[in-house]
């Protein structure tokens, strides 16, 4: 009986070691890491169409009206429900003849967080390129409040809170070096130019009550307004500024995120959510916690390819609840495969019931009724 040959073609075997290699390197470099306990129910939630990029932050007026976002156009837009939509609210700066849906421009501003003083009716918005800034409730073109604090230029205002009683603002400027566009530079240059700061609305005082932070992005005062906590975005560390009582003026570690964490929330029981751009994988920790590697990658990689390796080429939603107590972590909720979620930058849970989900870069809101995380 002849024998047939069964060599293989040279070429079919390359290409299957190449397949082996490439999910190899997959799974120990690039995979986000599994979350145990985590739910994936974000895709129960519904979707709210935006005709802009980017609704990163939300807020609500003080007649319950909205939410606002702010978008990547530098405008501020408000829902008005399924039969009016979205339509324009107000804007942070007045150069808007080159501004674009989809890509930043910087003279354009970008609003990231946005808050209402319930009492006045203003809206504060932390422009990525601006400064704190602030507009009436008509709407319109915002005005500056705080561009600089200390000798040193407001370069990247993140996000903020207001204690109203007192009249005293807390917002993050994230880097001394990089505005919004260059978000993952700031994750990686192992640079900590991050500080919280404190802007009083009476004396009209500014002062820097935290520094050394790396990539410092979310922030949020607890119920009594003793402390606030604010986290990095590099490393998933939340830490705490005690703003009352015997610590005031220290800081400590309050949590540990399992991803990278932006926008902060408390929640109506005094709780905290945090939107996560993405989970953690090892080569996202190896660019953070190697200064000389996030320098090179800095150098040498575009951002698109680097928010690419961060997520590990698979874009997912993630939001995490922390004790308001302890820090502790309550829930985790996920969409894994990113198929109605992704980026997501905040959590915002609603006394209906309802939380609301953001997006940096998605041109989408999302909405979960509450019932089903506890289902």
């Amino acid at each position: 009986m002849p024998i047939i040959s069964q060599k293989i073609p040279s070429w079919i075997a390359f290409s299957a070691v190449l397949a082996v290699l490439a999910v190899i390197t997959y799974q120990i470099l690039l995979k986000p890491e599994d979350l145990k306990g985590s739910k994936n129910i974000l895709t129960m939630a519904t979707t709210i169409p935006i005709p802009v990029d980017g609704p990163e932050s939300l807020a609500w007026d003080p007649q319950g009206e909205g939410p606002y976002v702010g978008v990547t156009d530098g405008r501020i837009l408000k829902w008005r429900g399924l039969g009016l939509g979205w339509v324009e609210f107000a804007y942070t700066s007045p150069l808007r003849g080159n501004c674009s849906k989809h890509e930043v421009v910087p003279t354009c501003g970008r609003p990231l967080g946005v808050r209402f003083e319930q009492k006045t009716g203003d809206l504060y918005i932390c422009d990525g390129y601006f400064g704190l800034m602030k507009v009436g409730p008509e709407g319109g073109l915002a005005e500056l409040v705080v561009g600089e604090a200390e000798g040193r230029k407001v370069m990247f205002a993140n996000q903020m809170d207001v204690d109203e009683e007192e009249d005293v603002f807390y917002f993050n400027d994230s880097s001394d070096k990089y505005h919004f566009r260059e978000i993952f530079y700031v994750t990686i240059n192992g640079e900590r130019s991050g500080r919280v700061i404190r802007y009083n609305k009476k004396t009209k005082e500014v002062k820097v009550v935290m520094d050394n932070l790396l990539s410092n992005n979310g922030l949020a005062l607890n119920k009594d307004g003793s402390f606030l906590i604010t986290c990095e975005s590099a490393t998933g560390v939340v830490y705490r500024y005690w703003i009352k009582g015997p610590k005031a003026g220290t800081s400590d570690v309050f949590a540990k995120i399992p991803g990278h964490p932006d926008n902060i929330r408390r929640t109506p029981t005094g709780d905290f959510w945090l939107g996560l751009q993405c989970k953690n994988n090892l080569i996202g920790n190896l660019l953070v916690y190697n200064q000389w590697l996030g320098k090179l990658a800095e150098k040498t990689v575009n951002l698109k390819l680097l928010t690419a390796l961060f997520n590990g080429f698979k874009p997912h939603g993630i939001a995490v609840k922390i004790s308001g107590e302890t820090g502790e972590i309550l829930e985790i909720l996920e969409d894994k495969e990113g198929k109605t979620m992704k980026y997501v930058s905040e959590a915002y849970e609603r006394d209906d019931g309802r939380i609301w989900f953001g997006s940096v870069y998605s041109p989408s809101v999302w909405v979960l009724d509450s019932k089903l995380v506890t289902a």
